[in-house]
């Protein structure tokens, strides 16, 4: 028996939306990874970008366990010197949900070419509109 490998013509991409509402930050994250990644396809192939498109809804709603709210700390780097900004989950969250969810698949992709391809595919949305009607996005439930 030989082994099957995706061809990247033969690809047939969905459009699923989800709901961020009282999901947990990590939970959510992994879970529109493997998404991303098509790891939930019987084709998946390592090499190849055989992922589907997710729309993320409500971020604003996500959650943080214990106290990660306040301990957790967002941080990055101007590359000068004295040029680190740290900012807290709390504050991250108030001001640019969008960016803690997209952080966090981000962290879950490979950090290559291919990654930052399947990152393409990720949409994340404050409110509970989107402008992706025109693609028949599935409504996709979390497991667990």
């Amino acid at each position: 028996m030989k082994t099957y490998m995706a061809k990247p013509a033969e690809i047939e991409r969905k459009w699923y939306v989800i709901d961020a509402s009282g999901q947990p930050l990590g939970r959510l994250a992994s879970e529109v990874a493997a998404i991303l990644r098509g790891k939930h396809k019987p084709i998946y192939t390592p090499h190849v970008d055989t992922g589907d498109y997710v729309i993320v809804i409500n971020a604003e709603k996500i959650v943080l366990t214990g106290d990660k709210l306040n301990k957790k700390m967002y941080r990055h780097h101007s590359g000068y010197p004295g040029g680190l900004k740290e900012m807290s989950y709390r504050d991250l969250l108030q001001k640019k949900p969008e960016k803690a969810i997209e952080l966090a698949v981000k962290g879950m992709l490979p950090h290559n070419r291919l990654g930052r391809k399947m990152f393409k595919k990720l949409k994340v949305y404050r409110g509970s509109e989107h402008p992706h009607q025109a693609q028949k996005p599935e409504i996709r439930e979390l497991r667990g």
